[in-house]
């Protein structure tokens, strides 16, 4: 069965003093279904993208959907959780349920709330998405993690600091014209490329510039069966889903090989009948720049230790062949863990449908979506198409 984006919703992604969990799960729940327009009473099952141990401690947050709409009682509800693609999980799992029979609509709705603990506390909640056992030794966490991989890939092919220079000054650039991005600023290459008190090393050779942002927001999505899209005004559909998952410790694995997002999008590619070219565009998972770099030769834009070569070229620019991060990327919208996968396929819903304002690539017809959880460990690629 086919299953189509048929709304959506977003909220502005950033530090939110006066917004807690629930009021970003109930609001953008309540504008998708909105969006849709529909009835809250045709949903037949709610999935929640949200970090598990995390950031907002136990709270019991599935059914927070429900306060958007009284019609949502009664309606099964679930949290989903891979890391930082747990906004995909969750819309792979209401994919599964519509596929099934088991449901003809499905909202699904991603949040996190991560403003409310202090940077160490972050760093550490973070770092549970890696292999505690082995990796809860290196120093800054997740930025500690792709440090190292970043200093692996620079030992392995040549320094490409001002090639990671170069993506972040891109997606700063794009993020301007996000309405909903957390930095709307473009802070241009010599900034990012420059090592400075306003931009200091993070980790390894990784620059403040080079890591994504730590951030507030949600996003939700509506998902029906094909069958149904006589009943809506728009649909975007997901003309092929893969899920590759690839072992979580780092020394069973290659992690400069990007393996798992390399299957992925090959996957991905190959259930969809298209190649890389055919993509109007994509958003990729840059939680650090070394990861939209590697992204590049994992979606066979550039071989191995030739990725460089796609930003360094204009390729990936907002007027180059495939434009990657319209939206800013994570690295300027922003990385609320629970809401990204979400945020990802609403904006290229948004782009499909001529719907993305100052974003918008003109005639977009397909779209590549690649969400990650750890260090290209749970790795999902969609291809989405306008349906009407």
């Amino acid at each position: 069965m086919g299953v189509s984006i048929v709304g959506w919703a977003h909220t502005p992604f950033g530090k939110f003093d006066e917004l807690d969990l629930e009021s970003l799960i109930s609001g953008v729940a309540k504008a998708a279904i909105d969006h849709a327009a529909i009835s809250s009473e045709r949903v037949d099952g709610i999935w929640l993208g949200n970090l598990n141990g995390g950031f907002v401690p136990d709270v019991f947050c599935s059914s927070l959907v429900l306060q958007a709409d009284d019609g949502l009682r009664w309606k099964p509800a679930v949290r989903v959780e891979n890391a930082c693609a747990s906004g995909s999980a969750a819309i792979y799992g209401a994919i599964d349920a519509i596929r099934s029979g088991a449901a003809r609509i499905a909202l699904v709705v991603g949040a996190e709330k991560m403003s409310s603990v202090q940077g160490s506390e972050a760093t550490r909640i973070l770092g549970n998405c890696s292999y505690v056992k082995e990796e809860s030794t290196i120093d800054h966490g997740f930025a500690g993690i792709f440090g190292k991989i970043t200093q692996a890939y620079f030992e392995r092919y040549g320094d490409q600091r001002a090639s990671l220079a170069r993506i972040a000054a891109k997606n700063h650039f794009n993020g301007t014209f996000n309405p909903w991005a957390h930095m709307r600023r473009d802070l241009g290459f010599d900034f990012c490329n420059t090592v400075s008190d306003k931009n200091p090393i993070i980790a390894g050779p990784l620059r403040k510039t080079d890591c994504s942002l730590v951030s507030d927001g949600a996003a939700a999505l509506v998902l029906a069966d094909d069958s149904l899209l006589a009943d809506f005004p728009r649909a975007v559909a997901f003309r092929a889903t893969a899920q590759v998952n690839d072992f979580l410790p780092m020394s069973r694995r290659d992690p400069v090989a990007f393996e798992g997002p390399r299957r992925a999008w090959a996957l991905a590619m190959q259930r969809a009948g298209v190649k890389i070219g055919d993509l109007s565009f994509a958003e990729v998972h840059d939680c650090f720049t070394i990861a939209e770099l590697l992204s590049y030769e994992a979606m066979g834009l550039a071989p191995a230790g030739r990725g460089a070569s796609v930003i360094d070229e204009g390729i990936v620019t907002r007027d180059g062949a495939l434009p990657v991060n319209l939206s800013g990327g994570l690295k300027a919208k922003g990385h609320p863990i629970g809401a990204t996968g979400v945020s990802m396929h609403a904006l290229s819903a948004m782009q499909l449908c001529a719907e993305a304002g100052a974003m918008q690539l003109a005639n977009a017809e397909l779209a590549g979506v690649f969400n990650m959880g750890g260090s290209a460990v749970a790795n999902y690629v969609s291809v989405l198409e306008r349906k009407k």
